[in-house]
């Protein structure tokens, strides 16, 4: 069945192809802390200037909502349900907040860089600068967080021998629980480290995609902060 995960299931969601034992008594971690990092994206993105919102104001949001409402139907509560279907329903949810973070970041940088009415006050471009980079972080935070080892429904089944993110806990396992998985803070602090230092601090990334994004967060964070403090800077003189 499509809902209950088996030896098989668990092990084909990995990509590795080796039969793992399915755990008698699995403990997925909890939806909330991943759909009030959605939902805060959401209004982050309302929030920005109206010359960076996609119109009409609300078909994006709505979109997004209507999205997010079938991934916590398809797996209410504690994740834990191995299925493609809810794996690529999240996805395609993910991306789109990616996708929608990176145009008005994109939108805020034409702006500075051709004259608009983001740019033309320093209170307003520090904000929607904060804005996007954060809307950024969160998004990437987001995008690794479902990707990694086939996603939190398949981790909470036991982390592969080779995950895509080589978290600190995984390298020095003596400084955490047997039982240990990387949740959603996890995933937030390793964006959120990104965004800000422009590289991994004690996250390795060990796959191609995720060093592909890894390198594309951190260019589009570099380019975000360096035109806003410049712009800014030279309005304030």
């Amino acid at each position: 069945m499509d809902g209950e995960p088996t030896e098989n299931a668990v092990a084909d969601a990995h990509g590795d192809g080796r039969q793992q034992p399915a755990k008698q008594h699995v403990v997925g971690e909890s939806r909330w802390p991943m759909a009030s990092a959605v939902v805060a994206l959401v209004v982050m993105q309302l929030l920005l200037p109206h010359s960076l919102i996609q119109r009409p104001t609300w078909s994006v949001p709505v979109v997004e909502g209507i999205l997010l409402i079938a991934v916590i139907v398809g797996d209410p509560g504690r994740i834990d349900r191995v299925s493609r279907r809810q794996h690529a329903l999240t996805v395609v949810l993910i991306v789109s907040l990616l996708v929608n973070s990176l145009r008005a970041t994109f939108q805020l940088t034409d702006q500075l860089v051709r004259g608009g009415s983001a740019a033309n006050s320093a209170g307003i471009l520090l904000a929607a600068g904060g804005l996007a980079w954060l809307a950024n972080c969160i998004a990437f935070s987001l995008l690794y967080w479902e990707l990694d080892s086939g996603g939190p429904a398949v981790r909470a089944h036991g982390l592969p021998e080779f995950p895509d993110f080589a978290f600190f806990q995984q390298q020095s396992p003596e400084f955490a629980p047997l039982d240990w998985r990387p949740q959603f803070v996890d995933y937030f602090f390793l964006g959120f480290n990104t965004g800000t230092t422009f590289g991994p601090a004690d996250t390795l990334p060990l796959v191609w995609w995720a060093k592909l994004t890894m390198m594309l967060q951190s260019g589009v964070s570099l380019i975000l902060i360096g035109l806003v403090v410049a712009r800014a800077v030279g309005i304030l003189r």
